[in-house]
């Protein structure tokens, strides 16, 4: 075992919730962050980058990877799949970079059933109509694709408790994304305050042998 192996952060939260944003802070904030890129089969938009943007693949080599077991998650949108390949995120935790991916409560629940030791942050708004609010503030949604969004964050809400550890509400960006720190700085504490007490007690037993 790599006593060194990063952290797998997995985000989610509803549309509108200011996800996006939070993470950018938290990448401020943390420079041992590493953010997954995700596959997808569109094509690719102008000024977007292969690798960058997303990893883009023909939907034969992404059907390929979802049969070799190569996919940590993968979901169909506007008959299209995205999804976050397992080897970049594997290569990035074993060189002890802590991973963030940034996806949908489904996503999260096939990261959390193949890596259990991910953990797993849901982003709050601060109430439902802050919620709307900030979607009406896009100014890129109809009200009925408002109303879709809101239902589809009740749904979340409801599973959400039974599935995540951690809730962090999304009231001040900077806020937010300290709270999100906090959680990393925590489980980095604790895994290696375990290490050190593993090894203690190791070298009591080899003294006693």
């Amino acid at each position: 075992m790599n006593n060194n192996r990063g952290i797998l952060l997995v985000v989610s939260g509803p549309s509108g919730v200011g996800k996006g944003t939070v993470i950018s802070k938290l990448f401020e904030m943390d420079e041992n962050l590493y953010f997954s890129v995700s596959a997808t089969t569109r094509k690719p938009r102008p000024g977007e980058i292969d690798g960058i943007s997303y990893n883009f693949k023909t939907r034969e080599q992404f059907e390929e990877e979802i049969d070799n077991g190569e996919m940590l998650e993968y979901a169909m949108y506007g008959g299209n799949y995205y999804g976050t390949p397992k080897s970049a995120v594997e290569k990035k935790l074993a060189q002890g970079k802590d991973v963030v991916l940034d996806i949908e409560i489904n996503g999260a629940r096939s990261v959390s059933r193949l890596m259990p030791e991910a953990v797993l942050v849901y982003i709050l708004p601060p109430d439902m109509a802050e919620l709307r609010r900030r979607l009406e503030g896009r100014n890129t949604e109809t009200e009925e694709m408002i109303k879709l969004r809101l239902e589809t964050a009740y749904h979340e809400l409801r599973e959400a408790p039974e599935m995540y550890d951690f809730f962090v509400v999304n009231d001040v960006v900077e806020s937010a994304a300290s709270k999100i720190e906090y959680i990393l700085e925590a489980k980095r504490c604790s895994r290696i305050a375990m290490q050190k007490a593993l090894k203690q007690i190791l070298e009591e037993v080899n003294s006693l042998a």
